[in-house]
């Protein structure tokens, strides 16, 4: 931390920390869009071939192909988040083109979309998550970038 109060105490400097040389070279080598293509298909986002999950979303902690430290991510509560605006604006639209044009009766609603509402939530879980993964692992956040040494900056 810089001394800025100038009376010896430690606090936050109120600029954020600057990426080295090194770091900047890494980032220029990391193609974003491929690694977001390979978390899209459940691939490493280094080397799009080791699988990226443990389990049903579980992350894994390092690709059982190349080795690249995955437990970094921090993708936490943003793949929901994007899945429920996809499936909410594409059920919706759907629900509502049905209903003006069909009048069904609400017990046919509940029988046709809530479980395509769960259907494409579940399908879209993992896709998102992984492309969150490779999202953060292309630029460098959290623990992806060799220096980062913790906490929130």
């Amino acid at each position: 931390m810089n001394d800025v109060s100038g009376a010896g105490d430690t606090v936050p400097s109120p600029h954020p920390r600057l990426p080295s040389e090194a770091s900047m070279a890494l980032l220029a080598e990391r193609s974003v869009w491929r690694a977001m293509w390979n978390g899209l298909r459940s691939r490493c986002p280094s080397c799009g071939t080791g699988g990226l999950f443990d389990g049903f979303i579980r992350v894994s902690d390092a690709c059982p192909h190349c080795g690249e430290a995955l437990h970094h991510h921090r993708a936490d509560d943003a793949p929901p988040y994007i899945v429920m605006m996809i499936v909410g604006h594409v059920v919706v639209a759907i629900m509502l083109l049905y209903e003006i044009t069909m009048s069904p009766a609400l017990w046919l609603h509940a029988a046709i979309f809530l479980p395509l509402t769960v259907l494409m939530s579940l399908i879209l879980m993992r896709p998102t998550k992984g492309a969150l993964v490779g999202l953060q692992w292309a630029n460098l956040m959290h623990g992806f970038d060799p220096e980062y040494a913790g906490g929130d900056v």
